[in-house]
């Protein structure tokens, strides 16, 4: 799997830089898409304008983004909740089933240790997210100088020093393949990275070969280089929530306060003097220095306070919000509203973020970054693997034991009805009735068949002494085997087992 020379010199001898032709498609490219973008809120054959009159953006770029995400609450909310949710927990690449660990699984531990992985795939996949796509760059032990970052990667096992992550801005795509013989026609070829210098406390450009770095996107339509930003198709609402908000807060802060109407006795004449002293008043009232008007000829009267609740407005935004990303209102905003609101969020949020997972998490970051990483020798090369993460539906300690506490009632009103063994046999009982699968109704058996040891039968037999329920009677003949079991072929549950580890 690794970089094939004949094919790496074939793509320098036909790209370098971007020929005529690639910029005449781009600056077409370019035009089309500002073509488009006018025509954002256009209506009555461009007689209105929608977008300006509700002071929208019509060009949506890469700062606008990043401004949004990092000013704005919602913004922000709308990126990081799917991504940590995404990346939480545990997270192993299983080669087989086998209780040890292959030599693949133990590399794997020991990268994802040592570099913290989770960490640097979050922080890719909020960048991603911000912009069309992210990469993440790779410091190999081959590169001895900065012109060192435009070669191929050099054959052989390589040593992994460390990992940057970068968005679109800061990764810039340079050249392009432009041979339509090379397997990789379309893909970018070159970037320019821009990268701290630590030395200097200044920034540098670097130029890095498409080999040194893992490309990721997310949403593509027809491209395969360029998603499609997070933030573009909610973009106007963000706007809509800011001037919301905002304005609610401005509308709060100049109405709560009542504003003054000054009405003049009609035998009153104010003078210079009067007029100046009254401002002055005006001013330290309204400024919190004073609470009392003194005037003489004025009637003040208060204008009624203009305030109106924002929340069912906000409710509509968030509405809006959650339909485009799938992010349930409540994730998004961080509130409850009853438990049933609550649970059937939860279960639809663990739903989205399990897809998230197999859809884009899998397939289109950690999959690439571990091909690159057996392309290089720094992991074994495996035929598969599979992905294990965190099981979001995993039952938690407090639901674990509300359900033992049904099951333990649903056991002792079975045990203590005289005919309900007759009605329903034990293993139509554990499975309709307490929801054990095929493997756990086995293992029942077999800790039945087990028995327990003389000390646990003495003690629960005393036990069942002081605690016993009434003794039923005796079941009708019929349903008894001659194997002591019951009809169905199971032993009846005279006691409760103790299992000790």
């Amino acid at each position: 799997m690794f970089i094939k020379h004949k094919i790496m010199e074939r793509t320098k001898k036909s790209i370098q830089t971007l020929s005529e032709r690639q910029l005449q498609v781009l600056s077409s490219v370019i035009v089309a898409r500002n073509n488009l973008a006018t025509m954002f809120g256009q209506s009555f054959g461009g007689k209105r304008n929608l977008y300006k009159t509700l002071g929208y953006s019509e060009t949506l770029t890469y700062d606008g983004y990043l401004n949004k995400y990092t000013r704005h609450d919602i913004s922000k909310a709308v990126i990081d909740r799917p991504v940590k949710a995404t990346w939480q927990g545990q997270l192993e690449l299983v080669e087989t089933q086998e209780a040890e660990k292959t030599e693949f699984e133990e590399a794997w531990v020991k990268l994802a240790k040592t570099f913290k992985l989770r960490s640097l795939f979050s922080r890719v996949d909020r960048l991603t997210g911000i912009g069309r796509y992210g990469v993440l760059l790779l410091g190999l032990d081959d590169v001895r100088n900065v012109a060192g970052w435009a070669l191929p990667v050099r054959a052989g096992t390589r040593t992994l020093k460390y990992i940057k992550p970068f968005g679109e801005q800061s990764a810039k795509i340079q050249a392009w393949v432009d041979d339509p013989q090379n397997e990789r026609y379309g893909m970018p070829l070159y970037y320019n990275v821009i990268v701290s210098d630590v030395s200097s406390g200044s920034s540098v450009t670097i130029k890095v070969h498409y080999t040194r770095v893992v490309h990721i996107t997310d949403d593509n339509l027809e491209s395969e280089v360029y998603g499609t930003p997070r933030l573009e198709a909610v973009f106007n609402r963000m706007q809509d929530i800011e001037k919301l908000v905002g304005g609610s807060a401005e509308m709060f802060w100049k109405g709560a306060r009542p504003g003054y109407q000054a009405m003049l006795d009609k035998d009153f004449t104010m003078t210079d003097k009067v007029k100046e002293d009254l401002l002055n008043q005006v001013e330290e009232y309204e400024n919190d220095l004073k609470r009392i008007l003194v005037n003489e000829g004025i009637d003040l009267k208060s204008l009624a306070q203009q305030i109106s609740d924002p929340g069912p407005s906000m409710d509509v935004q968030l509405t809006c919000v959650s339909a485009v990303t799938g992010i349930p209102k409540r994730i998004l905003s961080g509130s409850e509203r009853g438990e049933l609101a609550s649970t059937q969020d939860s279960g639809e949020w663990k739903t989205y973020v399990q897809a998230r997972r197999e859809d884009f998490a899998g397939p289109s970051i950690i999959a690439p970054f571990v091909e690159r990483m057996m392309e290089f020798g720094i992991l074994p090369q495996v035929d598969e693997y599979t992905i294990d993460w965190l099981d979001l539906f995993a039952v938690s300690e407090k639901d674990r034991v509300e359900i033992g506490k049904g099951r333990a009632s649903a056991i002792r009103e079975y045990t203590t009805n005289p005919s309900a063994i007759a009605l329903m046999p034990p293993d139509a009982f554990f499975e309709l009735c307490l929801g054990l699968s095929t493997q756990q109704i086995e293992l029942v058996h077999n800790m039945i068949e087990e028995g327990i040891s003389t000390e646990q039968e003495d003690l629960m037999g005393d036990i069942q002494d002081i605690m016993a329920p009434p003794v039923p009677p005796a079941l009708p003949a019929a349903s008894v085997s001659k194997g002591g079991g019951n009809k169905f072929g199971m032993k009846p549950i005279a006691k409760p087992v103790i299992r000790t580890k």
